[in-house]
């Protein structure tokens, strides 16, 4: 078998082949040598992306350490948030005059769908709501406005998930109905209006509501429309957003003027020692010149059981029972201001017999600042001082209070001026209280334990 013949090479075939063999022999040669091939150069290493930036960190609740927590005077009692009066409305401003400008009453809710607290703060020309959904981070979410003009009094109390609103020293305003489940989803400030409103009173001191009965006492009406003498205008609250009126009762002979004037009232079911009114609607009112105790069971035919009083009362302002119902503690607005005594005092009145009122106990506080609104939570006082703050007494031994702690919402004075805490909210489950504080606005405190 013949072997195939290859064809001969031209000279351009043999430059070529001599081209390509140079290329390969200068690689091999730069690889031994260790110099890296030509070519596109590595891109190298990427860099990773940028980590997410951390969540915000949450306003911490700042100690009462060394007597102060942050510039405010103090003993055993946190400040977790202080909302400023201007601020409890962020893009409204207040109504009137700066110097008009006042914080009063204050109360609380929970909503018992959500778990979520607010604070309801009384301010001169409305009711501001403040979320404490984060207690370091109040959240101030709504305002309902005052239908008439401004006061320096305003008080609420709450009913069946719906605020009930009174103001005083302006005719014509009754009492506001809002429904607070209408708070539920709001994310931003929301001004509200009213989803009633009850006219058979026109200005009113205060309101009381005994949640368990669903009857408001309106008190210390006056300026037209049903007065009852300035006692007990008695609402029915079954209909929420529909109260109607349900009787009138004045324990004549006490308030300077003589016709029962109540000033503000507590109305429980009682359940103290005193067999013989077991289980009836039993109403302690602090009618200026006396304390009045009456049984409203009956509406139609309340009766007045006893009234007690004491001789260098200055004006009988307010005050609450202990759990038990045995004790009422008592505070008087004017005694410190009249030079009555020396030192803040609070009264305790043994009611083991509602019919018969002792007066067992006068407790001095540690200055001279007037007392306003108190409340009884457990076994402790939450007791508003004026120039003073809020001060905190142990009544684990009911007849011989014990001072606990305070907060000075004003520092640099605890005087006899009328300025300073207002009142207090102690029965938030998370275990912040609240208090109102006339020009400096919100505070939201936690004692110690």
């Amino acid at each position: 078998m013949s072997r195939r013949q290859l064809p001969p090479l031209n000279q351009g075939s043999l430059r070529a082949f001599a081209s390509l063999a140079v290329v390969a022999i200068v690689a091999v040669a730069a690889v031994a040598c260790g110099e890296p091939p030509t070519g596109p150069p590595d891109p190298g290493p990427i860099d990773p992306p940028e980590p997410p930036p951390p969540p915000p960190v949450a306003a911490q609740i700042v100690p009462c350490s060394g007597g102060s927590a942050a510039g405010f005077p103090c003993d055993r009692v946190d400040l977790a948030a202080h909302v400023s009066l201007p601020d409890l409305s962020p893009g409204r401003t207040p109504a009137g005059s700066a110097d008009a400008w006042a914080v009063n009453d204050i109360w609380g809710w929970t909503d018992p769908q959500t778990g979520v607290e607010y604070a309801l703060v009384g301010r001169h020309d409305g009711i501001a709501i403040v979320d404490l959904s984060t207690p370091t981070e109040p959240r101030p979410i709504a305002f309902m406005a005052s239908p008439t003009s401004q006061s320096p009094w305003r008080d609420m109390k709450v009913y069946a998930d719906h605020a009930y609103v009174v103001a005083d020293r302006i005719t014509g305003h009754g009492m506001q109905v809002l429904d607070l489940t209408r708070l539920r989803g709001l994310t931003e400030f929301t001004e509200l209006g009213a989803d009633a409103r009850y006219r058979e009173v026109s200005a009113v001191h205060n309101i009381a509501i005994n949640e368990e009965t669903g009857f408001a006492y309106a008190v210390g009406s006056n300026s037209g429309a049903e007065t009852c003498g300035g006692g007990l205008h008695m609402i029915d609250l079954s209909d929420p957003k529909n109260p109607s009126f349900a009787g009138c009762y004045a324990v004549e002979g006490t308030g300077f003027g003589g016709s029962g004037y109540t000033h503000d009232v507590q109305c429980v079911v009682y359940r103290g020692p005193d067999a013989e009114h077991a289980g009836r609607e039993i109403c302690i009112g602090s009618n200026e010149t006396a304390i009045a105790v009456s049984d409203v069971t009956d509406k139609a035919n309340p009766l007045t059981l006893s009234t007690a009083t004491y001789a260098d009362r200055g004006y009988i302002h307010q005050g609450w029972l202990s759990e038990d119902h045995r004790y009422f503690y008592q505070n008087d607005e004017q005694d410190e201001s009249n030079n009555r005594v020396s030192r803040t005092r609070l009264l305790v009145w043994d009611l083991a017999d509602l019919d018969d009122p002792v007066l067992v106990k006068e407790h001095l506080g540690p200055t001279e600042a007037i007392d306003h609104n108190l409340y009884v939570h457990g076994s402790l006082i939450y007791h508003s001082n004026y120039a003073f703050g809020v001060r905190i007494l142990d009544i684990s031994d009911p007849a011989n209070p014990r001072e606990a702690g305070f907060f000075d919402t004003v520092p640099g004075h605890n005087d006899k001026n009328f300025d300073g805490s207002w009142s207090t909210y102690p029965w938030f489950e998370s275990g912040i209280f609240i208090a109102s504080s006339w020009d400096e606005g919100l505070f939201i405190l936690r004692l110690q334990q």
